[in-house]
């Protein structure tokens, strides 16, 4: 068996989600994703039922895998009881732990999510806080975001927010010892080494392409678009 139907096989994702595929397209029909994007479950649960280890590496490479919003509206239709939001779960992770993640415009954003939110996480305790939401980085937000942008302590008093501070509230700043707590659980979960693979890759893709890691790939990890997905 070749290691790419070895680790769909051993994910509890696919075990889970993977029963016998019929091809009926209900799920496509259902998808969010596929009204918008080039997107369509059931021909991905098709090809990863029939095995064909090329195609699936492709679909490991492609952005194809990356459009999927994990709203698990697929499990609620089909007549066969799979879940092709958990087999892309279950792709998603091989494409990342095999480095495949790279190849593909969307892949690569696991980059940004690695060392925005992912970081985010192991120093603060938090996802996301608002001051890492830039304006300038997401103008979908419109003029209102701009302007809580700029008074966010003026916003944090009204709200009684204890943003990054000792004690009790919203935002507050998390102690050390939880943080530490925090760490460990990663370390021993294998959080930290996935987190540190993915960072490997994407410089190793940096280094091929000539971009600076820190800054210029970052930014197109970020804010990069084809245009080529609908």
């Amino acid at each position: 068996m070749s290691e790419i139907l070895k680790k769909l096989r051993e994910d509890i994702h696919f075990i889970e989600g993977m029963n016998s595929c019929m091809n009926c397209g209900v799920c496509t029909a259902i998808c969010p994703a596929a009204e918008f994007y080039n997107y369509d479950p059931r021909m991905i649960v098709e090809t990863v039922q029939r095995g064909d280890e090329k195609e699936i590496e492709n679909l490991l490479k492609s952005d194809t895998i990356w459009y999927c919003g994990e709203c698990m509206s697929c499990k609620t239709r089909c007549p066969r009881c799979n879940t092709p939001g958990l087999i892309i779960m279950a792709l998603r992770r091989a494409s990342q732990e095999l480095g495949y993640f790279v190849y593909s415009e969307k892949g690569r954003q696991q980059y940004a999510l690695k060392h925005v939110i992912g970081e985010s996480v192991l120093k603060r305790g938090y996802c996301v806080t608002p001051d890492l939401v830039k304006p300038e980085m997401h103008p979908e937000q419109g003029p209102v975001w701009e302007w809580i942008y700029e008074h966010l302590d003026d916003v944090y008093d009204r709200l009684h927010s204890n943003y990054r501070k000792p004690g009790a509230g919203a935002m507050r700043e998390i102690n050390a010892e939880s943080m530490q707590e925090l760490r460990e659980i990663f370390n021993v979960t294998g959080g930290t080494e996935f987190m540190n693979h993915i960072e490997q890759c994407s410089r190793d893709k940096a280094k091929e392409t000539g971009t600076d890691l820190e800054e210029s790939y970052f930014l197109k990890t970020y804010m990069e678009n084809s245009n080529n997905h609908q």
